[in-house]
């Protein structure tokens, strides 16, 4: 160890007397310039080692930037092309990161032209896949009614609820058991909370919010009648809809009802989230689709999706919230582009009865409940417009005798669909639609007790304000975009100015660049420049002149200024010249029509006179 301690260079121990060199002797600019060639550490160390990347500054910016030259703020101008410089430096950097993305997605693929995917059943995906992937079919037979299922953001545990009042929570992978309850009466949905210790039922009159153990801690009496609960959780939001048609947000850190909207569609029992932008979908009987955002007391987008009423909506996280699946009651399942909403991508009609469930999983998978049987679609065939009214091509399919089909759950970063029936659960393993990249700050599936406490520190000290949710969350933070209506106006004290919004440009120079500006309103308002417009005190006069137009003239503006408590002789005599040329204006007027200049003086009886 010494003998490489030695070759590297470093300090010798205690023990051992350096060798002091002649140059510290020297003069201490020169120790300065020569310390880092006689630093053999330093230099050793320098030579295996590099910057960090993300610590380098070295990358150019890319060509599609965004650029702020429109903005005359130098100040303002170089802190956002400091932050549009780091944006696009992480965004490449990103690339670095992803460690784990190097192979292709796993799946389901036909040997031969005539073999389709959705021909294999799950036998045959048990004895293809592994141990560990095999665990995730199974079969939950519970007697309690039609159940609705919820996993947690890093799919590790499950939360299932029977509409006849029967809950529990569980470690699925394990099987540990950690509330179990009988409410007793009607159980609508269930949702967890910021993780698996906390999770709230929309029962039959409200929402209850019950621990781990399944003890109660709250009774949100606000939020009467619930239908769907959502939960946001970089918001720590709670909202509920419900027969009466209000939307609530219940703030779950501080325990504020927050905000209320009435929606004014009536009862509404269908409901979702965009993972993207933390926007409610909102589907009615009507046949509407509404989104709402904590800020806005009117739907921020309201789109008439199908005929009859609306009873699943499910958001594609894989796309960042591009695209919006809706199935209605009349049997046809649309996808929508959440970026035109000029129409439906792509719709088709579902076979058999019953009101069909969707929900896309992590990798834009599709699912399709109906009729006692499941179809999943893949991508990209669900994103491909296509005008005829065909399904895209079928990727898998599993029949469930068990109607009817209240909900399907795809597990996060598990191949595992959850589908909710009338007899219990059935986990149906779906190759290729889990995401295996999982980040440990946001969710860890295998996270312990500490991990956990520090992630929701953190996530309190992360959370964001609800007035920030928005349709388009990029905006947040940056300025407008420049208007297209800009034109480059003359020089100003002889410099060039800068593009400007066609808005903000003064009347004259909006009338040039429409092509409407009267030449003769240009020279009127141009009579009074002067020769030297270089000069700043000319300019101020320049404007003074353009404000006081067809008020007076500049003797007129003096005396003005002079209407003060001193009287000033010049002021006196400039009046007196004043009144004389206003006299002499008045009896050139009067000789000019043939008055004499002599009135008769008139009595009080000479008005009854009538002129001849």
């Amino acid at each position: 160890m010494d003998s490489l301690i030695a070759r590297a260079g470093a300090i010798q121990p205690l023990n051992k007397k350096r060798r002091i060199s002649h140059a510290a002797s020297k003069s201490s600019s020169k120790a300065k310039k020569s310390s880092s060639n006689s630093d053999h550490t330093l230099n050793t160390v320098a030579s295996h080692t590099s910057i960090p990347k993300s610590l380098q500054d070295s990358r150019s910016l890319p060509e599609d930037g965004s650029s702020y030259k429109h903005i005359a703020n130098k100040k303002l101008r170089t802190q956002l092309n400091r932050q549009a410089a780091q944006g696009a430096r992480a965004k490449a950097l990103l690339e670095d990161a992803e460690m784990l993305l190097m192979d292709e997605a796993g799946g389901l693929e036909a040997e031969g032209e005539m073999d389709r995917t959705w021909r294999v059943g799950q036998s045959d995906i048990l004895q293809s896949a592994g141990q560990e992937a095999a665990k995730g079919r199974r079969e939950y037979k519970l007697d309690g009614g039609p159940y609705r299922s919820r996993y947690t953001r890093n799919g590790r545990h499950l939360a299932i609820a029977g509409r006849m009042g029967h809950v529990s929570t569980f470690d699925w992978q394990t099987g540990t058991v950690h509330a179990e309850l009988q409410l007793q009466e009607t159980c609508r949905d269930i949702t967890f909370l910021q993780d698996h210790s906390y999770f709230a039922v929309a029962q039959r009159k409200y929402v209850f919010i019950y621990d781990r153990d399944g003890v109660e801690l709250h009774c949100l009496k606000g939020h009467i009648e619930p239908t769907r609960l959502e939960f946001l959780p970089y918001h720590w939001l709670l909202a509920s809809v419900g027969n009466p048609g209000y939307l609530k947000y219940q703030d779950t850190s501080t325990g504020q009802l927050l905000v209320e909207h009435r929606t004014k569609l009536g009862a509404c029992t269908t409901m979702t989230q965009n993972l993207h932008n933390a926007v409610i979908h909102l589907g009615h009987q009507n046949g509407c689709v509404t989104l709402w955002t904590p800020n806005l007391p009117h739907p921020a987008v309201q789109l008439l999706a199908h005929v009859g009423p609306v009873v699943s909506v499910s958001v594609d996280p894989s796309q960042g919230g591009r695209y919006m699946a809706t199935a209605g009651r009349d049997g046809t399942v649309k996808v929508w582009d959440c970026r035109n909403w000029k129409g439906a991508v792509r719709d088709w009609q579902v076979r058999g009865g019953g009101d069909p469930e969707l929900d896309w999983s992590a990798r834009g998978y599709l699912s399709v409940a109906s009729s006692g049987t499941v179809n999943i679609y893949n991508p990209p065939s669900i994103h491909t417009p296509f005008h005829v009214r065909s399904p895209p091509p079928l990727y898998m399919t599993h029949p469930i005798p068990h109607r009817p089909l209240t909900s399907v759950r795809f597990a996060p970063f598990q191949d595992i669909l959850t589908v909710g029936h009338s007899a219990g659960l059935s986990s149906v393993l779906v190759p290729g639609s889990g995401e295996p990249n999982f980040d440990s700050r946001e969710a860890d599936p295998f996270e312990n007790k500490k991990a956990r406490s520090e992630r929701e520190v953190k996530a309190l000290l992360d959370k964001i304000q609800p007035d920030m949710i928005t349709l388009d969350p990029e905006m947040v933070g940056n300025l407008a975009p420049v208007s297209k209506l800009t034109t480059e106006v003359t020089t100003v004290n002889g410099k060039p100015r800068t593009d400007i919004p066609y808005a903000r440009l003064p009347r004259i120079d909006r009338l040039r660049v429409s092509g409407k500006l009267d030449e003769t309103e240009e020279n009127g308002a141009g009579e009074d420049d002067g020769e030297d417009e270089e000069s700043k005190k000319h300019t101020k006069e320049e404007r003074e002149k353009r404000k006081m137009r067809g008020k007076g003239k500049s003797m007129k503006r003096y005396l003005r200024k002079q209407r003060k408590n001193v009287i000033d002789p010049a002021a006196v005599t400039i009046r007196a010249k004043l009144e004389k040329q206003k006299e002499e204006k008045k009896r050139t007027a009067a000789a000019a029509a043939g008055d004499t200049g002599e009135k008769k003086k008139l009595s009080a009886l000479d008005r009854f006179k009538r002129s001849k």
